[in-house]
């Protein structure tokens, strides 16, 4: 049975509810049913506890949850969620642009330090930044009112050998992969020609200006590209 939606105003929302709703988007790209094991493991909390903040979240309106399914957003639900992804992500550009962290460094930081960052603080940050459009990892920031950019990526590990193209996101959050990304330079923006790939989900050997550094496969997977000729959609 679906939740009834009603306004939920934002700031009426606990930064706990905000942290839930978060990895629900992430986990499920704001459209799949995410299940609560998959929920409390993301999250690193416990499973019951998991389910009674699903629960609160059903009450208030913001997901539909099913047992033995998961959860799903409720239109005010995504909005909620991606309200507090963008305060996230430019939080991240603030910290990267202004204070000189390591893109590899601020995830985490980013969760500590959006939780003291009201409407106000959030709107300077964006103006002092001049509107980013992304994060330092690449990802797509949502307008002020709620609504996720389309990019037309894809992972890199559906290129043919040959492909060329240019490194549009990363999809990880572990620092030591994102600092060697770096060190390597396999950054959003980054060009490259994808020269071989080994059989059996084997490695791939890629060229990125005149050197040439090989990956494994997990590697390759956090890496989504833009194929020649395709930039990302704006907002």
């Amino acid at each position: 049975m679906q939740a009834e939606t009603h306004p939920n105003p934002n700031d009426q929302i606990s930064e706990t509810m905000r942290d839930y709703l978060g990895e629900i988007y992430r986990l499920g790209q704001g459209k799949a049913w995410v299940s609560t094991t998959a929920l409390a493991e993301q999250l690193n909390v416990s499973g019951p506890a998991t389910v009674r903040m699903v629960r609160r979240l059903h009450k208030n309106g913001l997901v539909e949850h099913l047992p033995y399914k998961g959860v799903r957003f409720t239109p005010s639900g995504q909005r909620a969620a991606l309200l507090n992804i963008r305060r996230h992500r430019l939080v991240e550009c603030f910290l990267v642009d202004v204070l000189k962290f390591g893109w590899h460094e601020v995830h985490y930081e980013a969760d500590v330090m959006q939780k003291g960052v009201n409407q106000r603080l959030e709107d300077r940050i964006d103006d002092m930044l001049n509107h980013p459009a992304t994060c330092p990892h690449g990802e797509p920031i949502p307008s002020r009112e709620g609504v996720m950019p389309q990019v037309d990526d894809r992972p890199l590990t559906v290129l043919p050998p040959g492909a060329r193209g240019s490194i549009s996101r990363t999809k990880t959050h572990e620092p030591k992969k994102l600092k060697y990304l770096a060190e390597i330079g396999l950054v959003p923006g980054a060009s490259f020609e994808l020269v071989n790939r080994a059989p059996f989900n084997g490695p791939l050997r890629l060229k990125i200006g005149r050197a040439e550094q090989v990956i494994g496969m997990e590697l390759a997977a956090a890496l989504w590209v833009f194929p020649p000729n395709t930039p990302p959609k704006s907002a």
